[in-house]
């Protein structure tokens, strides 16, 4: 409705007023009061807090001109415009059918139309206004597309498959829709040739969605569901084999079960919070290692001070579990069984004590273990010390390296822990390594203080194999990796000479030569450690500071990135990978166990 022709009023003033003089003391107010009716007037009041006067109330001294004849006219000819017309041509109710079909409902307003136009013919006709005609071509149009959706394009224009949703909503402006590549410079990077300009909606669309998978590949997770689904729309079963494989899995849902190939250069790995920050040790760090068990994330350290620590690796607070104390025994060794049920301790100590992870009990071994008495006359052919030894992968047979190059098998799955068996070399024993691989699990080899690498098969009790270690002098450490396909041997002068599968077997050559004598350390190898896929190699040295590289298998080379000249590694006294390599661990002579996370076994 239009505003009441007796609230307007008029802001100019005429000519023939502006020109007279005004009365001796008038006051003209310099806002202008007169343009404002009374609702601006009652606005004002409530925003600004003025009083509310009336129009028709103000003060004598405010000069307000209303066009009295104006008014009459208004009066006279505008408000009797729509005095003739009856309610029903006032107001309509738009009662079409074919709105009800729509999954949205339209606006139709047309802010110029009269009120012929927007009214509906009383006989029901059809009507004479032709945007009222354009609106029944439309919803015809919708008609149509809903009772054949199958026919329906897919304005993505991606290829037809069977079990394709259709889009749940089409913009049909899309297709008159005409977007510029050239003029925008955000835009020029769709064009498919220099010339090119103009493209529909759903050609730009498609454009767009084809840059962004550009920049935002598709994840090899996504990519694999897909594959996935595939196959199971074709008809295979993979479906309740995947439940299957995943209930009886303790991996993570993302996780891809696949091994991850790790490229050579750089190395994706971040410190973590030290692993014994809640129970620091006092002295030098012996041992660190793992539990066999990938489903158990506990660490196990050996100290100076005489302690074994655990200690619940969770790559956050660490917590400690527990801590035992040995005074009798100096600790220098120390190693879980490969059941994971008890851990072994040994030092320069003729005896040995084993603790049981479940009952918490501490058993010392036997007296008499090498078949000896324990009395003056004898005790110069006893071995003094366990520090060297190894178990076998079942955890059937403990190897102790004695003097004279003696190497004593302990029975270890009876329970009586006696000597049973022991072979013999030339020289006395550094270390003690069981060869891996099929056919090999009776094989144990051994590396003397002369650099000779000693292969024995302890089911006959006789050497299969022995050869010498290339360029080797000093050779201190030797250690392979669990698939049996390396061979590492470390020595005094800080090379480190890297064999392949047939040093480990009798059946190889009789000298077998290195795949690659790896010369990043200069002084003493002190750790060598192979991570649990055999594509990582941690080698160090205790002799100076920071001596430790990471060698990427099978390249052979190292990682350039890590660790750093700030890396605060110490002088490193050893090593050791969990059990799916995401952490390893590194022990100084400060007592510390620095932990990193390596991300590329993340999700495995």
């Amino acid at each position: 409705m239009p505003k009441h022709a007796r609230k307007r009023q008029r802001t100019e003033k005429p000519q023939k007023e502006q020109d007279e003089p005004l009365p001796l003391g008038t006051h003209v107010s310099v806002i202008d009061e007169a343009s404002k009716d009374d609702e601006e007037r009652r606005l004002e009041s409530m925003l600004f807090g003025v009083p509310f006067v009336p129009s028709g109330k103000g003060k004598g001294k405010e000069i307000v001109v209303n066009d009295e004849e104006e008014e009459a006219e208004v009066e006279e000819d505008g408000g009797k415009e729509l005095e003739g017309l009856l309610d029903a041509d006032l107001f309509f109710i738009d009662d079409r059918t074919s709105a009800k079909k729509q999954d949205i409902p339209e606006l139709d307003i047309d802010v110029g139309a009269s009120d012929e136009e927007v009214s509906e013919p009383e006989n029901g006709g059809p009507s004479g206004s032709e945007d009222e005609r354009e609106r029944e071509e439309v919803d015809d149009a919708s008609d149509a597309e809903d009772t054949a959706p199958a026919t329906k394009a897919d304005p993505f224009n991606r290829p037809p498959t069977k079990n394709r949703k259709p889009p749940a909503w089409v913009d049909l402006d899309d297709a008159n829709l005409e977007v510029s590549l050239a003029t925008n410079t955000r835009l020029r990077k769709l064009r498919d040739a220099p010339a090119e300009d103009v493209v529909n909606g759903r050609e730009y669309e498609r454009r767009l969605r084809r840059q962004f998978e550009k920049i935002n590949p598709t994840p090899e997770w996504a990519a694999a569901a897909r594959k996935k689904a595939k196959r199971q729309r074709e008809g295979s079963d993979e479906e309740e084999e995947g439940i299957e494989s995943l209930l009886a899995s303790t991996k993570g849902i993302a996780s891809s079960g696949k091994k991850r190939v790790l490229q050579s250069g750089t190395l994706a790995i971040e410190r973590l919070r030290d692993a014994n920050q809640a129970a620091k040790a006092d002295g030098e760090i012996k041992v660190v290692q793992f539990h066999p068990s990938p489903n158990v994330p506990v660490l196990l350290t050996a100290s100076a001070d005489r302690r074994i620590r655990l200690f619940n690796i969770d790559g956050h607070t660490n917590p400690h579990l527990q801590t035992l104390h040995i005074p009798s025994l100096p600790v220098s060794n120390a190693q879980f069984h490969p059941s994971g049920s008890s851990v072994l301790l040994t030092g320069q100590r003729p005896f040995y004590y084993t603790y049981d992870l479940q009952s918490g009990a501490t058993i010392r071994s036997p007296r008499g273990l090498w078949g000896t008495t324990f009395n003056e006359a004898n005790r110069a052919v006893e071995d003094q010390s366990m520090e060297v030894c190894a178990f076998n992968p079942t955890g059937e047979v403990l190897a102790v390296a004695g003097r004279r190059g003696y190497v004593h098998l302990v029975d270890w799955q009876s329970g009586a822990g006696q000597v049973v068996g022991s072979v013999k070399a030339n020289a006395s024993i550094k270390s003690l390594w069981w060869a891996r691989g099929p056919g090999s699990e009776r094989e144990l080899m051994g590396l003397g203080e002369d650099a000779e690498v000693y292969v024995w098969d302890v089911g006959e009790r006789r050497c299969v194999k022995r050869w010498k270690d290339d360029g080797g002098f000093g050779s201190r450490i030797l250690t392979g990796d669990r698939r049996g396909n390396y061979t590492a041997i470390g020595s005094r002068s800080g090379i480190v000479n890297v064999y392949g599968s047939d040093a480990a077997t009798s059946s190889g050559p009789d000298r077998p030569k290195p795949l690659k004598a790896i010369g990043n350390l200069t002084t003493s190898i002190s750790a060598a450690r192979f991570n649990h896929d055999s594509q990582l190699l941690a080698i160090a040295s205790n002799v100076k500071k920071d001596q430790m590289r990471l060698i990427h298998l099978p390249s052979l080379t190292a990682f350039s990135n890590w660790p750093t000249s700030s890396t605060p590694l110490g002088h490193v006294t050893s090593i050791d990978f969990s059990q799916g390599s995401d952490y390893v661990a590194v022990g100084n002579n400060r007592g510390r166990v620095l932990l990193y996370h390596l991300r590329d076994y993340e999700a495995t």
